[in-house]
């Protein structure tokens, strides 16, 4: 593989021209597409194999037009201090909202709307009242004048004295991301311009990770209504892309200057650069790539697409490092090293192809440093990630809610004025369909409100046909409560196939559970499909064990500082968490596929280094030094860069945002800071030669890919021998 990147690498750098041309007609016809293309929707979700979808498609088929997985909004209107809504003038205002709703702007996606003064939605002392309305299609499906009707319904309501908030899914929009990415970027640039010494090779791996986003980001827009992807799934997709693609060709950039500070020649330098960090990125990317193609696990449509239209962005940023990568830097010459190394290299009198003398730098430094005393850090690295892993223990997933909003929000301001005016079950509905006549039906009706968790059970709605029937069950408890949960569950455990449970509340139930079902045949599949990965990489079983064992601790680490700062309320303030509550239940797979790809790339590239030079005769001690001496910088550039990008987004006022940026964050720093510059370094000083094991018979089955370069070395030292020995440099 060595061989055949560097004839890549170093092809794309005498046609950097043709191949520069053709990223950018690729990124233009991917725009284009985009352009052209309608505006994507928030596609189809759906929970395969759960109770709560089975009575979705119950009510789709018994129920047609009732639209029941359709947006709900709850307009909650509160009477002045000393009067109530059924007072002539606040009733007034109230009708006008109703009449409005149904006849104004949006009207067409208005599904039904409910009169409270004929539906009992009214407190029993009179100060609240709420209007539900339901529409025919999804949140993130309505259009900007329904819900900009929505948002102005109460304002002469407002203006008359009352206090107008409203709820629900219906205001739901796409988590904006734009802010974090641009405070990311900008500190990704700052760590390289510190990193590299050079504003050219700082921009590089900047433009060409853009390059590659823009191209997989757009591609994706153009396709999403065709394979019904949705608009929230370029979210993932610019975030794995805009790591990965930065950090690749961070790889490569680095060798390629590397390879210079050797003495070789321009050409000759991007060739050994791709063919050896080439290679380490290759097996970087295809760790990732499984990563997120195993989110098929999940069994969830939607997650499956995220998953896919990611991992083919991590392929697009895998070939813009292989191929654009060394194009570019033929383009950029000399000026990608900083001004004294070029003066050293290049300066007048100074023949080419002299190297430079090695010198010791933090890496080198380090590196001595665990190597005196493996035990000492090796043990604080596990106990501290261990002690902060505690929490984890203590996990409770479930869905974010209204409750879960900031305070100033209508959402959380609607959900407070509920809960007090009517309770708090009120802002957690469920829907219980039952398949069957009306005896069937006032037969549930009675069993249920005998259970200790109910507050209130309205009479079954019968459909047209009368061979099913819709109850309503109004909890005791918010819906995210573990009461509300153990309701769920008891409902369905008196009943039969015939009654089934669904609505908001226990979709989030069964989501939930279905993504912690998931967790460990997902981890599994990825760590294990890594693993065999890795020790073809590596040609080892113990490098491979301790990279995964590694991942495992760092990633349960994060996850009980989620849980601590989330769920427990400890430094919430900090981090602007102002209600705790279940941490949500795609927060653990989604930190496993993210963290683990990345912690990857960082494993292969800095390891990949050590092997090298093991491979090539040093010792196993003197290996790990080099390894961080030419590796160590740039993984911590890269680590850096990464946790600025996913802080950024801790300042979302979105709790589900901001709780993924914490998160990943968190994560990213323990995995590439106490676990890859420190827990493997040590790991690797105490095992010395063993860590390279492999059994015989295993290393006959396994095929010799070659990532530390030896066949490449092998070739290049037959190709001094040729026609070719006397090759001049590439000049621009």
């Amino acid at each position: 593989m060595a061989t055949f990147l560097y004839r890549l690498g170093r092809g794309a750098f005498r046609r950097r021209g043709l191949v520069a041309l053709l990223w950018v007609a690729l990124l233009f016809a991917a725009g284009f597409g985009a352009a052209s293309a309608a505006a994507p929707t928030s596609g189809s979700f759906s929970i395969p194999g759960t109770e709560a979808q089975k009575a979705f498609d119950l009510l789709d088929e018994r129920f047609p037009g009732m639209s029941a997985d359709g947006a709900t909004a709850r307009i909650v209107i509160k009477a002045p201090a000393g009067a109530k809504v059924t007072d002539p003038g606040p009733k007034a205002e109230v009708e006008k909202i109703v009449e409005g709703l149904k006849s104004g702007p949006g009207k067409d996606q208005v599904s039904s709307v409910a009169d409270p003064y004929q539906n009992q939605a009214v407190s029993q002392d009179g100060s609240t009242a709420y209007i539900s309305t339901k529409y025919k299609v999804s949140g993130m499906e309505l259009t900007d004048a329904t819900r900009d009707a929505l948002k102005v319904s109460g304002k002469e309501a407002t203006a008359a004295g009352l206090n107008v908030q409203i709820g629900g899914d219906a205001l739901m929009t796409a988590p904006k991301t734009g802010a974090g990415e641009v405070i990311g970027i900008l500190i990704a640039a700052i760590v390289l311009v510190i990193t590299f010494g050079s504003l050219i090779a700082a921009g590089l791996p900047l433009l060409t990770a853009l390059i590659g986003v823009g191209i997989g980001v757009s591609s994706i827009t153009a396709l999403a209504n065709v394979l019904d992807l949705g608009n929230t799934t370029a979210t993932l997709a610019t975030m794995i892309g805009l790591a990965v693609g930065i950090d690749y060709a961070l790889f490569i950039v680095s060798r390629y200057r590397a390879e210079l500070a050797e003495g070789r020649e321009r050409d000759e330098a991007a060739g050994r650069a791709v063919g050896t960090a080439g290679s380490a990125v290759v097996f970087a990317g295809l760790t990732v790539v499984i990563a997120l193609v195993g989110l098929a696990v999940v069994n969830i449509p939607m997650l499956t697409k995220m998953g896919l239209a990611a991992a083919a962005t991590v392929v697009i940023a895998v070939l813009v490092a292989l191929t654009l990568v060394p194009a570019i830097l033929g383009f950029a010459g000399r000026k990608v090293l900083p001004a004294g190394q070029k003066s050293r290299l290049f300066g007048k009198g100074k023949p080419e192809g002299v190297a430079l003398e090695k010198k010791a730098n933090g890496g080198t430094r380090w590196a001595r440093f665990v190597l005196r005393r493996p035990v000492m850090v090796l043990l604080a690295g596990v106990i501290g990630l261990g002690v902060i892993a505690v929490p984890a223990s203590k996990l409770e997933m479930g869905l974010p809610d209204d409750g879960a909003q900031p305070v100033s929000t209508t959402q959380r301001q609607a959900y407070d004025l509920l809960s007090d005016g009517f309770g708090p079950g009120f802002n957690g509905p469920l829907m219980v369909v039952v398949d069957g006549d009306k005896a069937l039906a006032d037969s549930t009706v009675e069993r249920i409100k005998k259970l200790d968790g109910v507050a209130a059970v309205t009479p079954p709605t019968p459909n047209k046909d009368g061979d099913a029937a819709v109850i309503t069950v109004i909890p005791k408890d918010r819906p995210s409560s573990t009461q509300t949960e153990d309701l769920v569950h008891e409902i369905r455990d008196g009943s039969g196939d015939d009654v089934l449970v669904t609505g908001a509340t226990a979709m989030n139930i069964d989501f939930s559970q279905k993504m912690n079902d998931a967790l460990l045949p997902y981890l599994a599949l990825v760590v294990g499909l890594a693993f065999l990965l890795l020790m073809l990489v590596f040609r080892s079983v113990l490098v491979p064990l301790k990279a995964a064992l590694g991942f495992l601790l760092s990633v349960v680490a994060a996850l009980g500082a989620v849980v601590a700062v989330f769920q427990w309320g400890w430094l919430g303030s900090l981090f602007g968490v102002e209600q705790t509550g279940p941490i949500m239940s795609m927060m653990p797979i989604f930190m496993v596929g993210v963290v683990f790809g990345l912690a990857m790339d960082y494993e292969v590239f800095l390891v990949t280094r050590m092997r090298e030079a093991y491979v090539h005769g040093e010792r196993p001690g003197q290996a790990v030094v080099t390894g961080f001496q030419y590796s160590a910088r740039v993984v911590v550039a890269a680590a850096v860069i990464m946790i600025a990008v996913f802080a950024g987004f801790i300042g979302a006022s979105e709790q589900m945002v901001k709780m993924i940026g914490f998160g990943l964050a968190v994560a990213v720093f323990f995995d590439a800071f106490v676990v890859r510059m420190a827990i493997v370094p040590a790991v690797l000083a105490l095992l010395g030669h063993k860590a390279w094991w492999l059994p015989r018979w295993l290393d006959r089955l396994l095929p010799n890919v070659d990532v530390e370069g030896e066949s490449l070395r092998k070739h290049l030292a037959e190709s001094s021998q040729g026609p070719d020995k006397d090759r001049e440099l590439v000049n621009v």
